[in-house]
């Protein structure tokens, strides 16, 4: 089977985590979020692994969750659909609790999904020209797995900005509402990326570890209680009729029912 991401470590201990789905915009198949989950785990646990930089090969950085496995959601039975909502939610918090500083470096567009990738990040650092958005509204879902990640990033008061409206935002506006630290021209990212990494190559891993679990202790909660309620709530609307109609219009390559027709 062909792997879904790919990862590589160099000499510090700098490892590359990439997203390698660039012909579909690296879109999260449940392939792929077992993959990262597996991945987390294991960059985690090596005590060669310094840092870990997480991007996306391709266009596109993150186009969020895929949409055939959604549509394989709505067909299948709640056990099912809880299971695979439960991919999600815990590869996003297998992410957030590696204990290994993650820097997001962003190539490209982070759509839905993508925006929770981003938001896992200790640091993410984006091209000026790319587009992100929470636009699971568009399609009849919401943004409930990765719901507790972005407001943690954010803040209520700014996701609220576009946590339900589906638009599409610039760089610029990434950066105001604490998506991204920075926004860089494109031939800038890797040299951004760089100043990020070379710091932590001159700390103490371990106190590096506790610092990061410290900071999710003092941050907002995201328990098991937490994951488990946007489980349900991913859940229970993929079981609804507005996602049937979203995700079956975007098949269909047509507006659907509550989109202006004209």
């Amino acid at each position: 089977m062909v792997k879904t991401i790919s990862t590589f470590v160099d000499a510090r201990g700098v490892a590359t985590l990439t997203l390698e789905r660039a012909d579909k915009h690296n879109a999260l198949s449940a392939q792929m979020l077992e993959e990262l989950t597996q991945a987390a785990a294991d960059l985690g646990s090596d005590d060669a692994v310094r840092v870990v930089v997480l991007t996306g090969a391709g266009k596109s950085f993150c186009a969020g969750g895929d949409l055939e496995w959604m549509r394989e959601q709505m067909q299948a039975d709640p056990a099912t659909r809880a299971r695979e909502a439960a991919k999600l939610a815990y590869m996003l918090q297998a992410l957030n609790t590696m204990p290994k500083p993650l820097i997001g470096a962003l190539q490209g567009n982070a759509l839905g999904g993508g925006v929770g990738m981003a938001s896992v990040c200790d640091v993410a650092i984006g091209v000026d020209t790319l587009k992100m958005g929470l636009t699971e509204t568009r399609l009849g879902i919401i943004p409930a797995t990765i719901g507790p990640y972005v407001l943690a990033r954010m803040g209520e008061g700014r996701a609220r900005r576009v946590f339900m409206s589906g638009r599409l935002f610039d760089a610029k506006e990434a950066v105001a509402l604490g998506l991204l630290s920075c926004a860089v021209p494109v031939g800038d990212l890797a040299a951004a990326v760089e100043a990020e990494v070379v710091p932590y190559l001159t700390c103490a891993p371990g106190a590096v570890a506790a610092a990061k679990a410290l900071t999710r202790n003092l941050g907002p909660r995201i328990d098991a209680e937490t994951i488990a309620m946007t489980i349900d709530a991913l859940k229970t609307r993929w079981e609804t009729d507005e996602a049937a109609e979203g995700i079956g219009a975007f098949f269909e390559k047509r507006k659907a029912a509550w989109m202006p027709q004209s």
